[in-house]
């Protein structure tokens, strides 16, 4: 499963090695794609209190999932976005986006950060794992160690506002993961490291779906390679998946608006699925027939064990754990910023159906 542990699925967004700061800047029309709106009628939104204007932010974790949707839509926006990656060569495809950035930087450096911040009106960190990998990319590391090496480039900078990726139920204290609780121990420290001179705010989403997610596509994916009986572990774990561009929609609308400032906002789509009904409706969307059998708790816990010793690590005992909460909302943080969320009825079948099956497969003959 997906960058977001279970919970919220983020895609992850790994760190950049030690090399020197370089600056690759390029200006190109935007290109963009919009999907349709539900309906029309949009919920009521709490009033904004429009503070400083932003025109630049540095964005961690930008040329991930979640990252490079973000960034489309603040370029729309005339934000020039400053994206600190490991592989600048990489995402050359986001360069369409007008006044993009894209440098190599060491996330573990103060004076390294603070020189990209410079000159930023806010900072946005979108940098999240799944599992942990060897010593560098441990929960404690990129959660909350890095968390507080950010509020404190900040400061050093003078940037006055943090957007924070965090993930839904994370708690510092009863978090039911490792994940969960490092998360949570990370968004505190986001908004209480920077003491009264940060302005934070901190997104906390379900599993996050769109094109180029990692949980439809890896399921379908598969789905498609599996027998005609497909296992699954936690079957019955509940999610709410909201649409990738309602949450940059929530990142943007936040930037410049006082009353979000403090505040914590879960992020969840209009309905609320078990994982059997989510995998079942992937089947169906991809023109598959599977029969998928729920595992009980035992034999979840089983295959978590075994998957979790595999290569990528598809399943772990930290994604079992997560999962034994689910991740929807008690309240949905997009209808007080005035957003509708969109279902996945609406907008899966157009990247996970035949259409987005016969979009991505010209795609590749694009990049040939």
């Amino acid at each position: 499963m997906s960058q977001t542990g279970p919970q919220g699925r983020k895609q992850a967004f790994h760190c950049v090695s030690s090399i020197p700061a370089t600056v690759i800047t390029r200006k190109k029309s935007v290109v963009s794609y919009r999907h349709p709106v539900q309906n029309s009628h949009l919920p009521k939104q709490s009033k904004r209190i429009i503070g400083m204007s932003t025109h630049r932010v540095c964005i961690l974790g930008g040329s991930g999932f979640v990252g490079q949707h973000l960034t489309a839509r603040l370029s729309a926006q005339g934000i020039a976005c400053r994206i600190v990656t490991r592989h600048p060569q990489r995402y050359r495809h986001m360069q369409v986006n007008p006044g993009l950035e894209l440098v190599r930087a060491e996330l573990f450096d103060l004076r390294s950060l603070a020189e990209q911040f410079s000159g930023c009106d806010a900072v946005i960190n979108l940098i999240g794992i799944l599992n942990e990998r060897g010593k560098q990319q441990t929960f404690r590391r990129l959660h909350v160690e890095l968390v507080d090496l950010i509020v404190d480039a900040c400061r050093s900078a003078q940037v006055p506002r943090l957007l924070h990726m965090s993930a839904l139920h994370a708690n510092e204290a009863s978090g039911s993961s490792h994940y969960l609780r490092s998360k949570g121990e990370g968004e505190n420290r986001a908004h209480t490291h920077g003491g009264a001179t940060m302005r934070v705010t901190s997104f906390r989403p379900s599993i996050i779906f769109g094109p180029g997610d990692s949980f439809f596509n890896r399921f379908a994916v598969l789905l498609r390679y599996s027998p005609p009986i497909f296992p699954l572990a936690c079957a019955e774990a509940r999610f709410a998946p909201v649409y990738v561009e309602d949450v940059t929609k929530a990142f943007a609308r936040a930037l410049d608006d006082k009353t979000t400032y403090g505040k914590h906002y879960d992020l969840c789509g209009p309905k609320d699925y078990s994982l059997k009904e989510l995998v079942e409706y992937t089947a169906r969307v991809s023109g598959l027939r599977r029969l998928v059998v729920a595992l009980g708790d035992l034999p979840s816990r089983l295959q978590a064990s075994v998957l979790g010793l595999m290569p990528g690590k598809p399943f772990t005992l930290d994604n079992y754990l997560s999962l034994q909460i689910d991740s929807v909302c008690t309240h949905n943080g997009l209808t007080e910023l005035g957003i509708e969320p969109q279902g996945i009825e609406t907008i899966v079948p157009l990247y996970l159906g035949k259409a987005g099956y016969r979009a991505r497969y010209d795609g590749y003959r694009r990049l040939a």
